[in-house]
């Protein structure tokens, strides 16, 4: 796939302070309501998805004016902003496979990811239906994601940039250790890395709503199951992963007996 393709999405930052809170619905939505956080998803996603795309769509218009680091540094940079924008509302999310990956983890209640998924979905499909009704005619371009070569290729590709994805996620936004107001600018960076090499293979999704809008607005679906599939078994075990060597003071024995080296330390692992 040439660089005009290349798209990408995505990301999170899980803002939640206890990890005991996200498990408890009582206490899942803070110190804002639930309907606020589906509107910042639906919100922070579209813009995510209508800035990203964007400058593929422009690209494609315009003699690859924008080129592939251009387009790179757009999804890292808009990336970025949106997670110290609404971070701290929603745990910027923006992408099913970040939902579902925090949530097998314990740091997001299970009762509410469908309507995240919906909300990123619905903010994904409002962006693409925009820019189709701004670039018209001659103009119209499809700015979702095709792999350029096999699907073996492509599921691989997404699996392992999404995984890297969720790992970076999950030590700069899980991990109390870390240094959380560098959070957006890790995950940003990550991003635009994530594009520029997977963009012209894959598209560079890593998030499952940034391929379906599109897909939904222009009625192409040429390999979808790769990017619903992909994104979030990478994303997943990207988490796990990251938990799993998490650092513990606690004695190998007792570890293994309550399984915290996958769930992560109370506090000193716990979500940030």
């Amino acid at each position: 796939m040439d660089e005009n393709s290349t798209t990408n999405h995505e990301v999170v930052l899980d803002v939640n302070k206890d990890v005991s809170r996200t498990t408890e619905d009582s206490r899942s939505c803070l110190n804002v309501s639930f309907l606020q956080k589906l509107v910042a998803e639906v919100v922070g996603t579209y813009f995510l998805i209508f800035a990203g795309c964007a400058a593929v769509v422009v690209n494609k218009n315009n003699d690859n004016v924008v080129t592939l680091p251009g387009i790179s540094i757009v999804w890292g940079l808009v990336v970025m902003v949106l997670v110290y924008s609404v971070g701290h509302i929603s745990g910027a999310h923006f992408n099913p496979a970040v939902t579902i990956a925090f949530a097998s983890t314990k740091r997001f209640p299970w009762k509410q990811v469908p309507v995240y998924v919906v909300a990123q979905v619905v903010g994904s499909t409002l962006a693409s239906g925009t820019l189709r009704l701004i670039f018209s005619g001659n103009e119209n371009q499809f700015s979702g994601t095709l792999p350029s070569g096999t699907h073996a290729q492509a599921f691989a590709v997404e699996f392992i940039i999404t995984f890297f994805l969720m790992f970076v996620i999950s030590g700069v936004a899980t991990d109390n250790r870390a240094i959380g107001e560098l959070a957006g600018i890790a995950v940003g960076a990550t991003v635009l890395l994530n594009v520029l090499f997977a963009g012209p293979i894959t598209g560079a999704s890593m998030n499952p709503a940034r391929s379906l809008g599109p897909a939904l607005v222009h009625n192409e679906f040429k390999g979808i199951w790769i990017y619903l599939v992909s994104p979030t078994s990478g994303a997943v075990v990207g988490a796990w992963v990251y938990n799993s060597i998490r650092y513990t003071d606690k004695p190998l024995r007792e570890i293994t007996q309550s399984a915290s080296f996958l769930k992560g330390k109370g506090h000193s692992g716990g979500s940030r």
